[in-house]
């Protein structure tokens, strides 16, 4: 369990740096060919759809997890954590995710988000 920890603490980075980046292609890496998030606006996108608005540049700075629960249910596991950042009006702010991954084929992906800011 400890490997799988270090993993989805790397993973769970990743993903937040790709947020900050528009790192399609580690999203393209990380997520399970079935995930959907939950935007901040309530609106439910699929891989698609969230590699797209992954592509457009983000007006935060800064962005950071903190806070980082990792829960992990056997092949399953869930990170709930808080963000961070400084809006593009230098505001700092705050939100939360829950990510959900799943080993599939001894890899761990994310299958779902759910963004709340």
């Amino acid at each position: 369990m400890s490997n799988d920890l270090e993993d989805l603490t790397k993973l769970n980075k990743d993903y937040v740096d790709s947020v900050q980046n528009c790192d399609v292609k580690r999203f393209d890496e990380i997520l399970a060919q079935d995930f959907h998030c939950t935007n901040p606006d309530k609106s439910l996108v699929d891989r698609a759809a969230f590699l797209k608005q992954t592509a457009i540049p983000v007006k935060i700075k800064g962005l950071k997890a903190e806070d980082v629960k990792i829960r992990i249910l056997g092949d399953f596991a869930i990170i709930h954590a808080r963000t961070s950042y400084t809006t593009a009006d230098g505001e700092q702010a705050y939100g939360r995710y829950t990510d959900c991954w799943a080993r599939q084929n001894g890899k761990w992906l994310a299958v779902s988000a759910h963004v709340a800011r």
